[in-house]
């Protein structure tokens, strides 16, 4: 004899919680007769139930990924704002921008060190846009690698920031390490642990509670511009991870962070250089439209 949710999870090869889910329905029966979980099953008896309907894989939704340049070697796209460059795991579903560009590209399956990054050398942080470069095989793959780590690759960004620079041209150049407390990057003063950053700035606009300014950086850091503009109390508008609550101006509402990678330089296979180049997504020009200036 054996309890009748242990039998059927036996035979059927599922879950037991599924499986006593379905005895519940009443939709299992023994000898014509409905059964509990408890019941026990004897030899000989006859046990009806309905077939399992086995479950469907969740895909992932894609979206059209606009391309600006695209040849044998490379893959330059305009990410949009909102969707992760590539998925953190094989369940995650989310919409991605690897995800949204493979089903037409299955050769990008082979290229990179990881299947679930393939063909990726930068990333983008979800809630940013703009231009991006993907390698199209691994001989490029390692090659832009490379020009990335050894700071080849020039990138310019344009970002919103609360507040009124001081000055029309600065660098940054606080350390940045991920703070064991907060769970995000924090910037380091001089002298403590943390990683080499610099965040070069020019100002492009002012306006009253904010500035527009044009930021190239020399390294690569995770979360660099963002965590350098909050450590000199300027946070990009829009960040809700890196705010900080400034007296006397009134949050921007956006529903997105005001960052943009505008433009990206780099040498390509053929030993040209190229310089690729998104303007600003409408949204954020309305943005921009409606500010009060001084």
């Amino acid at each position: 004899m054996e309890r009748l949710d242990i039998f059927l999870t036996k035979k059927l090869a599922t879950s037991r919680a599924q499986i006593q889910k379905l005895i519940k329905s009443g939709a299992v029966t023994i000898g014509g007769k409905a059964a509990t979980a408890h019941t026990l099953v004897r030899e000989g008896d006859v046990v009806v139930h309905p077939p399992l309907s086995k479950p469907t894989k969740k895909k992932a939704l894609t979206v059209d990924i606009p391309v600006i340049y695209e040849d044998d070697d490379v893959l330059v796209i305009d990410k949009p704002a909102g969707i992760i460059v590539h998925p953190m795991n094989e369940t995650d579903k989310r919409t991605s921008v690897i995800g949204s560009l493979v089903p037409s590209r299955p050769a990008l399956k082979k290229v990179g060190e990881s299947k679930l990054r393939p063909g990726i050398v930068h990333r983008l942080d979800k809630a940013v846009s703009g231009v991006m470069v993907i390698a199209k095989n691994n001989a490029t793959f390692e090659d832009l690698k490379r020009q990335f780590a050894e700071r080849k690759v020039e990138k310019e960004y344009v970002a919103l920031v609360y507040g009124r620079m001081a000055k029309d041209l600065g660098t940054i150049d606080f350390k940045i390490a991920r703070s064991k407390t907060l769970g995000r990057m924090v910037s380091r003063p001089e002298g403590q642990e943390g990683k080499e950053a610099s965040t070069e700035y020019e100002v492009v606009d002012r306006f009253k509670t904010a500035t527009l300014v044009d930021v190239k950086i020399h390294t690569g850091r995770t979360h660099q511009i963002r965590t350098h503009f909050k450590a000199i109390g300027h946070p990009v508008v829009g960040d809700m991870l890196y705010h900080t609550k400034i007296v006397n101006i009134r949050p921007i509402k956006m529903d997105r962070l005001f960052l943009h990678a505008k433009r990206l330089s780099m040498t390509l296979p053929d030993q040209s250089r190229k310089t690729f180049e998104v303007p600003l997504p409408e949204p954020l020009m309305q943005i921009l439209a409606n500010l009060p200036r001084v």
